[in-house]
C-alpha cells in the first residue's frame, strides 16, 4: 500500500540513501525534510529529484510551527527521523548545536507527531509510525569481549552520543506516556557512497588520493562494526514495515575492524583501483596522530533480534561492500569537489 513518509535529514548520508531506496524501491510518496546544514547535500539525491513521488522541504525541526505546518500539509502515515549533528569530533566543538537539534529537535518533532496523530482517525492511527533512527554509541564502550544487546544499559561517552541517548529516551517516553507508535533502532558504523568526507572512509580515500597524510588517531586500535549504508536502510525498512511498537533493534554486521585494519583495506583497494597514484603504496601515508578526547575502545552489535523477528539479513560482506565504496569515491569525483567547496576542507576536528 502507498504511503506518505517524511524522511528528516533526507539529504544527509543515510537519510538520502534511505530516500532513494524508497523512490526506487517502493510505491510510497517521500518528503524530504531538511535544514542543509554543511552535511545536508541535494546533489546526492539528483537521480531522484525530478520524480512524482519526491518532494523536498527546507526546515528546522526545531520550529515547531514549521513542523505543524508540514504535517498538515503532507499528512504523513510515517515519520522515519535521522536527521541529526552526527559527527562526535564536532560534538567536542561544539555540544550546544548537538543538544538543539538531537535534543531539542527530536522533542518537537516528537510533540508535532503527539497532536498530529491525536487527530487522526482510528484506522490511520493503527497504521501511522514514527521510527526513530540512532546510534550504538549510546551504549558505551565495550571492552575486549561482549556485545551490545537491545537490553545494555545506555552509557554514553561523548557530547554526540548523550545527545543521542537524550532523543531515544524522549522517543520511548512518547510511546509510553502518550502512545505514539514509536520504534527505535541503533545502528553501528555506516560506510558508503554520499557521505560526507568528515568521516573516516571517505576521510582515507580524499587524503590518499591526493598523497597526503591520512590521520589515525591514537594507537589506530578502536573498534568498529561497518555497516554497509544500504544494508542499514534495509534494516529501517524492515523495522518500519514489522517492528513492534514502543521496541529497539540494533543494526549491525558484526564487520569489526579497528582503525588501522579500516585504513590498511581502502588503501590495498586504492593500490589496485587507482591508475595513477600519488605514491606506489598508499598504506604508506598512514601518520598517527594524538588521540580524540574520550575515544571509546571497542563498538560490537548483536543483531540477532532482527535478523530472528523482522528477517532482515546484510547483504554486502565487509569485502564487497568496501569494494562498492571506494569505486563509487573513485568515479564520483566531481561531488567530492563540490562538497569540499564549503566550509570543510578535512581538518582536523575535536581536539579541544
Amino acid at each position: 500500500m502507498s504511503k506518505t513518509i517524511i524522511v528528516t535529514g533526507g539529504a544527509g548520508f543515510i537519510g538520502s540513501a534511505l530516500v532513494r531506496y524508497l523512490i526506487e524501491h517502493s510505491q510510497h510518496k517521500v518528503i524530504n525534510l531538511d535544514k542543509l546544514t554543511y552535511a545536508g547535500n541535494l546533489e546526492s539525491l539528483k537521480s531522484v529529484a525530478s520524480h512524482p513521488r519526491y518532494l523536498f522541504e527546507q526546515a528546522d525541526i526545531c520550529g515547531s510551527e514549521a513542523m505543524q505546518k508540514l504535517f498538515d500539509k503532507h499528512k504523513p502515515d510515517a515519520i522515519l527521523h535521522l536527521a541529526a549533528e552526527s559527527h562526535v569530533d564536532r560534538s567536542i566543538d561544539g555540544p550546544g548545536t548537538f543538544v538543539q537539534t538531537n535534543v531539542f529537535g527530536t522533542f518537537t518533532l516528537l510533540d508535532t507527531a503527539r497532536k498530529y496523530f491525536a487527530k487522526l482517525s482510528s484506522e490511520k492511527q493503527k497504521e501511522f509510525r514514527f521510527l526513530h533512527v540512532s546510534t550504538d554509541e549510546v551504549y558505551g564502550s565495550l571492552g575486549e569481549t561482549g556485545y551490545f544487546h537491545e537490553t545494555t544499559a545506555y552509557d554514553p561517552r561523548s557530547p554526540y552520543s548523550a545527545s543521542k541517548a537524550a532523543s531515544d529516551h524522549l522517543a520511548k517516553a512518547w510511546y509510553h506516556t502518550y502512545g505514539l507508535p514509536v520504534i527505535v533502532t541503533n545502528c553501528s558504523n555506516n560506510y558508503g557512497p554520499y557521505q560526507f568526507p568528515e568521516k573516516l572512509v571517505p576521510t582515507v580515500i580524499l587524503k590518499a588520493l591526493a598523497g597526503e597524510a591520512i590521520p589515525v588517531y591514537g594507537d589506530g586500535g578502536a573498534i568498529r562494526d561497518w555497516l554497509y549504508v544500504d544494508d542499514h536502510v534495509k534494516g529501517i525498512l524492515a523495522a518500519l514495515e514489522k517492528g513492534k511498537l514502543g521496541e529497539t533493534y540494533n543494526i549491525g554486521t558484526n564487520n569489526e575492524k579497528n582503525t588501522v585494519e579500516m585504513v590498511t583495506a581502502i588503501c590495498k583497494l586504492l593500490d589496485d583501483l587507482v591508475k595513477e597514484p600519488k605514491v606506489k603504496n598508499h598504506v604508506d601515508l598512514l601518520s598517527f596522530v594524538k588521540d580524540r578526547p574520550g575515544h571509546d575502545r571497542r563498538y560490537a552489535i548483536d543483531a540477532n533480534k532482527i535478523k530472528t523477528e523482522l528477517g532482515w539479513q546484510p547483504e554486502e560482506s565487509f569485502v564487497t561492500g568496501l569494494r562498492k565504496t571506494v569505486s563509487w569515491y573513485l568515479e564520483n569525483k566531481s561531488w567530492c569537489e563540490n562538497v569540499l567547496d564549503g566550509s570543510y576542507q578535512l581538518e582536523r576536528q575535536g581536539t579541544v
